[in-house]
């Protein structure tokens, strides 16, 4: 994906997923300005998109975003990578563990079906590491 101007993970694990909608854009630009405010100075409460308790200071959140990519930067578990074109949005996440993958992945999919009012639903695919292009061939 494009758009990767921040720090780079050593992904040990990947999950993607796309979902057709008539307002990708819209769910990019409200994701990564919702993640900006999580990371900003206000104190946003973390908890309630985890899910569990995050000691203030266990992550640090990075957001940045065009009119049609994005890059949320969950330091220091990984990052998530959002594309969105006409009829699609597309979130790649990466991360150095499965804890890490699936609280990030649990963060993506409470905002997007909570910004969607339960519309969206994203259906993840593993992307096998050793082999990438293998596993982006398999995908539906």
């Amino acid at each position: 994906m494009a758009g990767r101007a921040h720090q780079e993970v050593t992904a040990v694990a990947i999950l993607e997923a796309q979902v057709q909608t008539d307002r990708p854009r819209r769910y990019l630009t409200q994701f990564c300005k919702h993640a900006a405010a999580m990371g900003g100075s206000r104190g946003h409460r973390f908890r309630a998109h985890s899910g569990t308790a995050v000691t203030r200071g266990e992550i640090r959140l990075d957001a940045s975003r065009t009119d049609t990519t994005g890059t949320v930067t969950f330091d220091p578990w990984g990052r998530c990578d959002l594309e969105a074109d006409d009829t699609a949005l597309r979130i790649r996440i990466e991360a150095d563990d499965q804890a890490a993958l699936h609280r990030i992945r649990d963060i993506v999919d409470n905002d997007i079906r909570r910004f969607s009012r339960d519309e969206l639903r994203l259906e993840w695919h593993p992307v096998d590491t050793k082999n990438p292009t293998r596993a982006n061939e398999t995908r539906p």
